[in-house]
């Protein structure tokens, strides 16, 4: 079925997965697994944020991950992008999260402030012939892209580096100028050299600027912002005034963005499914609230980081049951039975639901009771046996976890995610049921006294 078919009860035209590639990002065997089923579920185009998984060139060179995708890697990845009708928009960092670049020795005189490498430093002129380069490079790979997202989003630490101090200190310059002329000279130099190009900017740092100062910079001309908002709760009245206050003030087109995955905690390691599909009908209340042609289209984030240098959160094989049923909600306009039953039918599962191991053990056996050894003997009838289970089945487990792992990713994501979330687990397994055998052994009253 064609997704232009697929589209009939959607708000949003375009639905894009976004691939955060800062973080285990997956082989080009695997995406040639999945881009397959994110056609089949409804999306119809990637936003690929690259980081330093792109493979720069000459004095970028140092930019480069030890696994990054080489350039005939990209070249597959578009193909299987085509092959499966799903748009490409690249994304390159070119304000804030510059953490991939202005980490090295070589580049660090151009943080904002000194002691971070976060934010870029918009006074200097090599700072926007850098990322005009960065963007140079990636779009001669991305012919015909008809859009370029330019991040520019969570810009921390803006005005604090002793240029911007001075500069501020001049009558009428303010964080927002500061931030609004750097966002244009990044958008005039895309539109300069690639004029059929659109960039794209997150929105967050456009928020709190009053209409007429967006309206005076000339930066509603020249980008289309992109909403995001990952809140279960998120308030569907406040994004409409948003929604209207960026129309006012000159932006053409506005864009929309969910997540389904990575987006509850920064080491978040199983994907809370509720969570992000209440999100994204969410956003299907806001799409509802306004014009029909107001947003041109979501993204759904999937973030494998929360920065550069914090750990992994959920692998994006995990998040797959959670993209399914957020892409078919946003297709079909809800989750009803017949929709959950497409999502169990496209996944090969019969249940969607999730059940957490840790609840007794949190509510009967906490680290209160396990150092007191008590417990009652109905929980130790509740715990220990799937406790013991679980133990049993780990060394199997693992070693078909660390083998499917390495289908999917890079030796140096496997080492990291293991190295995280098998030993630690393991430990506190074997813990856990050495407190059970010694809280559960029969002792004097007394000594179970508090």
């Amino acid at each position: 079925m064609k997704n232009s078919e697929m589209s009939g009860s959607s708000p949003f035209k375009m639905r894009l997965v976004h691939l955060d590639l800062k973080g285990a990002p997956p082989k080009v065997s695997y995406l040639s697994e999945v881009f397959p089923l994110f056609h089949a579920l409804g999306a119809n185009g990637l936003l690929l944020e690259y980081e330093d998984m792109f493979p720069y060139e000459g004095r970028l060179r140092l930019l480069r991950a030890k696994h990054a995708y080489s350039p005939p890697e990209i070249k597959e990845i578009l193909h299987l992008a085509t092959l499966n009708e799903l748009e490409v928009i690249p994304l390159v960092q070119t304000f804030g999260h510059m953490e991939f670049v202005l980490k090295h020795e070589a580049l660090a005189h151009l943080r904002e402030v000194a002691l971070f490498p976060n934010t870029l430093n918009p006074h200097e002129a090599e700072s926007l012939a850098l990322v005009g380069a960065m963007i140079s490079q990636v779009m001669e790979l991305h012919p015909g892209a008809r859009w370029l997202h330019v991040g520019c989003d969570e810009v921390y630490y803006l005005g604090e580096g002793e240029a911007s101090r001075q500069w501020l200190q001049q009558e009428h310059n303010t964080k927002a100028r500061l931030c609004l002329s750097h966002i244009k000279a990044v958008a005039c130099h895309v539109l300069a050299q690639h004029p059929a190009t659109r960039p794209l900017v997150w929105d967050d740092m456009l928020r709190a600027i009053p209409e007429d100062q967006l309206s005076a910079s000339g930066v509603p001309r020249l980008v289309e912002p992109v909403l995001w908002d990952y809140g279960a709760d998120l308030d569907v009245h406040g994004k409409a005034l948003l929604m209207e206050k960026y129309r006012k003030c000159g932006f053409l087109r506005l864009w929309a963005a969910s997540a389904f995955k990575g987006a509850t905690g920064a080491s978040q390691a199983l994907t809370p499914i509720e969570h992000h599909l209440r999100n994204n009908m969410q956003w299907l209340q806001v799409a509802a609230s306004g014009p029909a042609d107001m947003l041109q289209g979501i993204v759904l984030t999937g973030w494998q980081r929360y920065d550069h240098f914090s750990v992994l959160c959920e692998l994006l094989p995990v998040g797959i049951p959670s993209l399914a049923v957020c892409l078919q909600s946003l297709l079909h306009g809800d989750f009803a039975e017949d929709v959950k039953a497409k999502v169990e039918n496209f996944l090969g599962i019969s249940n969607l639901e999730i059940t957490d191991f840790t609840r007794y053990v949190t509510g009967w056996f906490s680290s209160y009771h396990r150092r007191r050894k008590l417990i009652h003997p109905v929980m130790v009838q509740h715990i220990q046996p799937q406790a013991l289970s679980l133990l049993a089945r780990w060394s199997t487990l693992v070693q078909e976890l660390e083998a499917a792992l390495h289908r999917v990713f890079y030796p140096d994501t496997v080492e990291e995610w293991l190295e995280e979330n098998v030993q630690p687990s393991l430990r506190r397994l074997q813990g856990l049921l050495q407190d059970l055998r010694e809280a559960a052994s029969p002792r004097p009253l007394a000594a179970q006294d508090p």
